[in-house]
């Protein structure tokens, strides 16, 4: 089967070969194309080339018409008519050219004769730098070289060995750009000074070149192999030593050492002689991770370096802490009692941890007091408790490792801000880039030369995210800057504080400061528009920290009247002195206004925000009516002190007044004094015997009986003909001067009218009320008690025997001349009292036959 697979291959490779042949022979039937001097040229020489047509290969139909064309490429470079064209061609480049033999028969047809393929080259140059190596004690010899220029020709190097006892090794390497070779041969130790020699040479077209022989020993040309299987072991978990092991090979003589600990760049060497796999480390760093490598060679003086062995990666044990904690502080009052202490302290460096900390240690104590007051242990880098306010406190802060602890640190919690003194002047706070702030300030003057130290501190004025609740740094008491980086953010606003400490005591100044900054993105959101004592308070919510883009400088509130085309009001805030909420007061009532708000970093101006609308109330202008009060009251008053128009309004007021609303006025029939002196036709009273009964202690008030005069339309009925006939005599009670201006300012003087013709005057009688200063002597005849029963009315009583009354004086008429425009009734009030009564009785009415309601008279 094998000899049958091997016959079948060399039969298709003579195929092949004989196809390839004939397509050679096919390819060039009509002609020939020869070069010379050569197929291969060197750079910058010329070579010929011709072309010729085989008989009878010429164009058949018209032979005298034969052309020849030479193309270089597809670039037509000679012709010529007939059956030869020679043609001498110069700067051919580096390469192959393919040059092309065509015949022409016609203006549209090419028949193509021959070509041929001219290669540029150049001589090989001296292999350089030749060197061999072999890898192991068990590995095989490998030279490398430089070959130099690029020939552009098909070159072949071939790389002999000469050893000791005329031992010769060669191999050849046909690639086009071979620069190495492996032997495959193994040199042995057991002549390890023996000399060999090995060269290479490069042969192609156009000639050759040696490089210079190489003499080498096994100790020269034999790499070990890297260290292996690195480990380290720290003698009593300590880094005081440290023991690096690993494993070589045999004939190892000399090894180096490189370490670093991860967080550096640098290495750090050491050589070791026979170390047979071992090294003591003695200036390793506490809890450090570490990068070890090694390296080996054969000879002290000679030979090759190993390549570095993996990299081992290892952390050192711990060691008890060094150094102490930086702390800071802050306080703040809870009541006039107590005060809340927050500590803050930074992370100890690798260096002086030298360890895990497990722990913070914190005591409390005050200073009148020798026992600790508080102690206590936390995890945290920060720590709060509330003491007194009174009395001097000392901290201590300490850290612990699974070695040991720190020494402590001591503090005394004093004010930071209590020695006005020691305040650092003219603080200020400038960016310095994404992520820097500089702060700069001026010493405190003559307080200057005391301060040992300065604390700058730093905190984001609205915390986001985990941010660190308080960051500082300290400076020596030469500085008036710092630049601080830490846990700075752009676009964040920072509070920063400068503290100058001397002793116990402490002197702050603070400003604010951003390390990037512009607009705020929108504008404050106004939630509440109120009235307050005449002012209008506006409240608004706080614009978001990721929104303010730095450190707000101002408020602007913005208002304008609705709908108008004025340029807006605005009243700037500064952002520290009002956070929340402000009140404007030059905004008119009744007037209704638009408001808006706006936020100013020194970037620049934020969009508005939302817009309210908003009116004043109005309010009542006490100046506006209290003036016109006045004058009014001052007329009214004039007015009233003339005797004449106090009795017409009175006069106005009785004739409104609806006769319905009169308080109901008590039947005199029941009284003690109608009970004591009968109703009789016409009674004399003896005067004396009146003014006794009047002063009884059980009716201390004195009665008087006043006539009134009512005007109201008088209606005569034709079925009353027992009315008094006119001229019969009323003998009535006379009222004197005195008693006439006791009652004036209450009711209208009494007077008889005599009535027209067709109409009634009714006349009333009221019984007024006398003051205990009335005396008897002012009555001028004895008082005459007529048969009369008397009807209540609204203002007095009814007598049932009415009649034309004459006049009493002369005097009088001029009165009541001067009051009859009052008799007009002005009631708006209807008065069902004043129907004409119907009698079907005699001409004496008593009370026992009359019944009185609020809307008519009945019998």
């Amino acid at each position: 089967m094998a000899h049958t697979v091997g016959g079948c291959s060399l039969a298709l490779i003579f195929i092949i070969v004989l196809l390839l042949v004939k397509a050679n022979i096919d390819a060039c039937k009509r002609g020939d194309v020869t070069v010379e001097p050569s197929h291969v040229i060197s750079l910058g020489s010329a070579v010929n080339i011709s072309c010729s047509l085989k008989p009878e290969q010429g164009c058949s139909q018209y032979p005298s018409f034969n052309t020849l064309i030479l193309y270089k490429f597809n670039r037509r470079i000679n012709f010529l008519h007939g059956h030869f064209l020679s043609s001498q061609v110069t700067g051919l480049p580096l390469g192959t050219t393919v040059f092309l033999c065509k015949l022409a028969c016609s203006k549209n047809k090419e028949l193509r004769i021959c070509g041929a393929e001219i290669s540029v080259g150049v001589v090989p140059e001296q292999p350089q730098n030749l060197s061999c190596i072999q890898k192991g004690a068990h590995g095989t010899v490998t030279c490398i070289w430089d070959r130099g220029r690029d020939t552009h020709l098909y070159t072949a190097y071939t790389l002999q060995l000469n050893g000791p006892k005329n031992l010769t090794w060669w191999k050849q390497c046909n690639d086009h750009y071979c620069d190495h070779l492996d032997l495959g041969v193994n040199l042995t130790p057991e002549l390890p000074e023996s000399s060999y020699t090995a060269q290479v040479t490069a042969i192609n077209s156009l000639g050759s070149a040696s490089s210079l022989p190489s003499t080498f020993t096994f100790l020269d040309i034999v790499r070990p192999l890297p260290p292996w299987d690195i480990r380290i072991k720290c003698v009593n978990a300590s880094v005081n030593k440290c023991i690096l092991q690993w494993r070589d090979e045999g004939l190892v003589l000399l090894n180096r050492l490189r370490y670093r600990p991860n967080s550096s760049k640098s290495w750090k060497m050491v050589h070791a002689t026979n170390a047979k796999g071992r090294y003591d480390l003695l200036d390793l760093k506490p809890f450090t991770e570490y990068e070890f490598q090694i390296s080996s060679k054969l000879h002290l003086h000679k030979g090759i370096w190993s390549d570095w062995s993996e990299s081992l990666r290892t952390q050192t044990p711990e060691e008890e802490p060094t150094g102490t904690l930086d702390v800071w502080y802050m306080k703040k009052h809870i009541d006039y009692s107590r005060q809340q202490i927050s500590l803050f302290w930074k992370n100890m460096s690798m260096s002086e941890a030298r360890g895990k900390i497990l722990h913070y240690r914190v005591t409390l104590q005050e200073v009148a007091v020798v026992k600790v007051t508080l102690q206590n242990i936390t995890e945290h880098t920060f720590w709060t408790w509330v003491i007194p306010r009174t009395g001097n406190w000392v901290v201590t802060v300490s850290a612990t490792n699974s070695k040991g602890s720190t020494l402590p640190t001591y503090i005394n919690i004093t004010d930071l801000c209590g020695a006005g003194l020691l305040a650092p002047r003219q603080v200020s706070a400038n960016s310095k880039g994404v992520d820097d702030i500089m702060v700069t300030w001026e010493h405190p003057g003559k307080a200057a030369p005391a301060v040992q130290e300065y604390v700058v501190e730093w905190r984001e004025l609205h915390p986001r995210g985990d941010t660190p609740p308080l960051n500082w740094l300290r400076s020596t008491p030469y500085n008036v800057s710092a630049l601080i980086s830490e846990n700075i953010k752009p676009y964040s606003c920072y509070e920063i504080n400068v503290y100058a400490l001397s002793g116990d005591q402490r002197g702050c100044s603070s400003t604010w400061g951003n390390s990037k900054h512009k607009a705020p993105r929108r504008g404050p959101y106004i939630n509440a528009i109120s009235e307050e004592k005449g002012s209008v308070l506006i409240s608004w919510n706080e614009i978001p920290a990721q929104e303010q883009m730095g450190c707000l400088l101002h408020y602007r509130i913005y208002w304008k009247e609705q709908d108008s085309n004025s340029q807006p009001q605005l009243c700037e805030i500064p952002y520290r002195v009002s956070p929340n909420s402000h009140s404007i007061d030059n905004l008119q009532p009744r007037v209704t206004y638009v408001l808006w708000m706006t936020a100013l970093t020194a970037a620049g101006e934020s969009p508005p925000g939302n817009k309210r609308e908003f009116c004043l109330p109005g309010k009542a202008n006490w100046s506006v009516f209290v003036a016109p009060s006045i004058c009014v009251a001052v007329v009214i008053v004039g007015i009233f002190s003339m005797r004449y128009f106090r009795q017409k309004v009175f006069v106005l007021l009785s004739a409104l007044r609806p006769q319905w609303c009169s308080k109901e006025i008590p039947d005199p029939a029941n009284s003690t004094w109608a009970k004591k002196y009968p109703i009789m036709e016409k009674t004399q009273l003896p005067l004396d015997r009146l003014l006794t009964d009047w002063s009884n202690p059980e009716e201390p008030e004195l009665l008087v009986i006043n006539e009134v005069l009512q005007v109201t339309p008088v209606f005569r009925h034709p079925h009353h003909p027992n009315w008094p006939d006119k001229g019969q005599g009323v003998q009535g009670h006379y009222t004197s001067e005195e008693d006439a201006a006791y009652s004036a300012p209450s009711l209208p003087p009494p007077k008889a009218l005599i009535a027209e013709t067709g109409q009634l005057v009714d006349l009333y009688k009221m019984l007024g009320s006398r003051g205990p200063d009335s005396k008897p002597e002012h009555l001028t005849s004895p008082l005459t008690v007529l048969s009369v029963d008397y009807l209540p009315t609204h203002e007095g009583y009814l007598p049932s025997n009415i009649e034309y009354l004459p006049s009493h004086e002369d005097p009088m008429t001029d009165s009541l001349e001067e009051l009859e425009p009052q008799h007009i009734c002005l009631s708006v009030f209807p008065s069902s009292s004043l129907h004409p009564l119907t009698f079907s009785c005699d001409k004496k009415l008593t009370l026992d036959r009359l019944k009185m309601g609020c809307s008519s008279l009945m019998l």
